[in-house]
Order: structure tokens, then sequence, then C-alpha cells
């Protein structure tokens, strides 16, 4: 199962991986109401525990929050990350957490892809027949690249790792 924490829409996909197949399972968005803030993570938490529930994944990977420009915006995302993350983890399931490059890198070959390149390779590569919108395509795609991990329950360190034209790669 693959999540991209969000605080309005946490984009959820589940996919079933037998060796190098990967079939799409399903995929989603956990709304919330434009309420106070504990609302919202209360409305993450049981929005993603009523997916697991329904579809029992046996392993989760979650996108890493990226510091971005606003550090208010950076907060609140991380909260909605963590509320996500306590929800799969009060379910038993362990948590593999990639950056948005790694995800990128292992979906389209590129870390700077665009969200349309990662909407049309998460379609090719589960054979879908239409692009899954944004959320659930990015979701879908962190499931993708944990799978290509061979579904280990911790993701690959960033340590050592360099960048050479938007691809990370080993020094």
């Amino acid at each position: 199962m693959g999540i991209d924490p969000g605080l309005r829409a946490t984009g959820f996909g589940v996919i079933d991986a037998q060796g190098a197949t990967l079939t799409y399972v399903a995929s989603g968005v956990v709304r919330t109401a434009d309420a106070a803030l504990p609302d919202r993570l209360r409305s993450i938490f049981e929005g993603l525990t009523e997916v697991i529930d329904t579809y029992q994944p046996e392993v989760a990977a979650v996108e890493i929050v990226f510091v971005n420009v606003n550090p208010q915006s950076t907060l609140l995302l991380g909260q909605a990350r963590g509320a996500a993350i306590a929800a799969l983890v009060a379910q038993g399931l362990p948590v593999a957490e990639y950056t948005a490059l790694q995800v990128k890198q292992a979906v389209v070959g590129h870390g700077h892809a665009l969200k349309e390149q990662v909407q049309e390779m998460v379609k090719r590569l589960l054979k879908l027949p239409a692009a899954p919108p944004t959320d659930p395509a990015d979701a879908l795609a962190c499931a993708i690249r944990h799978a290509h991990e061979g579904q280990q329950v911790t993701a690959r360190p960033l340590a050592g790792l360099k960048m050479r034209r938007g691809r990370l790669v080993s020094p």
C-alpha cells in the first residue's frame, strides 16, 4: 500500500506484487472537510484505517514530506503524514519511507519527472485503462517504488547517494 499524504487529500494506492508482476487492487483519496486541524487529522486516521480494513495490505510505503518555501505548510503536511503513519502502525503494518525523488526515479526513471509523467507510467506499469488522478497516482507510485525494493520493510538510506542529472546514483 502506498500513501501520498496531504491535509486536504491523502492519496492511497494498493497493489499486489508477486515478484516482478504488479497488479492494481485499488486506489483513491481520503478527503478531509474544511475543519479544524485535529478533525482533519482524525479524518485521515479513520479513512486510512477503513482502507486498511478493506484491503488488508501487508506493508505500507509513505512519501517523505519535502521542505517547501512556506514553513507553515510544511508543518501542516508533516502532521497529515504523521496521522497517516499512525493509522498504518496502529493496524500493525510495517512502514517504509521514500522521498518524492526516489519514487519518481523508480517509476519514471527520472527524479524530477512531472506529475503527468508519473500518472502515465503508473497507468502503463499497472496496465490501467486510464491514468489515475494525481493523488492516487502518487500513492500507487510509492507502492510501486516499494515493490521494486523487493518489499523490504525499510527504504534504502539516502546517505552516500549523490544526485546526478535528477537521478540518485551510488558514488
